[in-house]
């Protein structure tokens, strides 16, 4: 079997339209949730979410390009750019059907669902944009991404709700771990701020309706009240490590497991015990051929969610005993950047990357209340310098959804 790293990685979030910026903001703690200004909130009672400000389409496409892509392709396609740029990865001295492109999403162009829907009910369905279908499904994140790169191999969406975009990644690195590929791009994106997105979401109780955006998303915290709903991707560049090696290429880690399970068990809500999340901790772990102990670092989904947090807590104590589970270093990223939907896995991967090679653990911040259901350490004190040498990353989506990817400090 292969090895798989990562030598390139691009993303447009809350916190940065870039990795530099992005990693940054992550190290100091701040916040990338805000008012939302983009519509009138009164009737959805919900006021904050992780909002991309700085983003400028134009600096990667070109005007024709923006009006016939949705704000998740141009994210994807954009960070895809970034994610090649930083690889340096020559695609004319590449077999382009050994470069494939997998981009998870978990719904897809909402904004245009809404837009095209209103134009029908006002104007009739001729008046309906012919691109309404193309720019809105959800595998055209991908698609554009190929187009852009030339890359001809595997090309396709996973769309696992809140589990896209690792599920996506833990897809690359099977598809080059087992000699399909040589490279791949591959990540999340999502962008739905939308009132019908925020309605949806609000009448099944799931976002918060906290105000203060620094007291909004505050996972595992006791007086968490819901999700803050975020926009944004992430892209990384997956290797086969002697092709990468071959190259000189910079390498941040090695993808060493991925675990994918379902709970089977309900829509929305995790199962209980926390069972089926753990087989996907013990399988991303094993594979990399690691015992329980010697993981460092977990980048939790850590939704702010009262089941959520509750119950992937008791996930990582089956996965790695209640010894090690209290001795394990946790966070949660969506602290920061609320909860990106599709794209959250493969930020938070990028995260997880990022933590190993500088050896840095970031703050879960807004915590303020200790729960006795949540009693492990999420790093709520303040940011973590120390040793990462092998890590998880979580993600479990709607319909019991569980992937965990295992990544680890490179070794020859």
């Amino acid at each position: 079997m292969k090895r798989v790293v990562i030598t390139g990685m691009g993303t447009i979030n809350p916190l940065g339209c870039n990795v530099e910026t992005f990693w940054d903001n992550i190290k100091q703690g701040k916040l990338g949730i805000s008012k939302i200004d983009l519509f009138d909130t009164t009737e959805v009672e919900v006021s904050v979410a992780g909002i991309v400000r700085d983003f400028e389409p134009i600096d990667y496409l070109d005007k024709k390009d923006i009006r016939h892509m949705e704000r998740f392709t141009q994210f994807a396609v954009a960070a895809a750019q970034q994610a090649m740029n930083d690889s340096e990865l020559d695609k004319n001295a590449e077999d382009l059907y050994r470069c494939g492109v997998i981009v998870g999403c978990g719904i897809g162009g909402l904004e245009a669902m809404q837009r095209e829907h209103s134009k029908y009910l006002e104007m009739g369905a001729n008046r309906i944009s012919p691109f309404f279908v193309p720019v809105m499904i959800s595998n055209m994140a991908g698609g554009q991404v190929a187009m852009k790169t030339g890359f001809k191999g595997d090309n396709f969406c996973t769309v696992t709700a809140c589990a896209s975009g690792t599920h996506a990644i833990g897809e690359a690195f099977r598809k080059i771990k087992d000699g399909y590929l040589d490279v791949c791009l591959c990540g999340g994106a999502e962008s739905t701020i939308t009132e019908f997105t925020i309605g949806g979401f609000k009448t099944m109780k799931a976002l918060t309706k906290e105000s203060d955006p620094a007291k909004a998303s505050t996972p595992f915290d006791k007086n968490r009240s819901g999700f803050v709903l975020g926009e944004g991707c992430g892209i990384l560049m997956l290797e086969e490590y002697e092709h990468a090696k071959a190259r000189g290429a910079k390498i941040y880690c090695e993808i060493a497991g991925y675990g994918a399970t379902c709970d089977a068990y309900h829509m929305t809500s995790p199962a209980p015990d926390g069972l089926a999340a753990a087989k996907a901790m013990e399988l991303a772990y094993k594979e990399a051929g690691l015992k329980a102990d010697e993981i460092t670092y977990i980048n939790a989904h850590g939704t702010s969610t009262g089941l959520n947090d509750k119950y992937e807590t008791n996930a990582i104590k089956i996965a790695l005993g209640e010894e090690n589970a209290h001795k394990v270093k946790i966070n949660s990223t969506k602290s920061m950047t609320g909860h990106m939907l599709g794209g959250t896995g493969a930020v938070e991967a990028i995260v997880t990357a990022l933590s190993i090679k500088n050896d840095f653990i970031h703050q879960t911040i807004g915590y303020s209340t200790p729960d006795e259901e949540c009693d492990l350490n999420y790093c709520t004190d303040g940011a973590v310098e120390m040793p990462v040498n092998a890590a998880l990353s979580n993600s479990l989506g709607f319909g019991g959804h569980n992937a965990t990817l295992c990544l680890k400090k490179i070794t020859e």
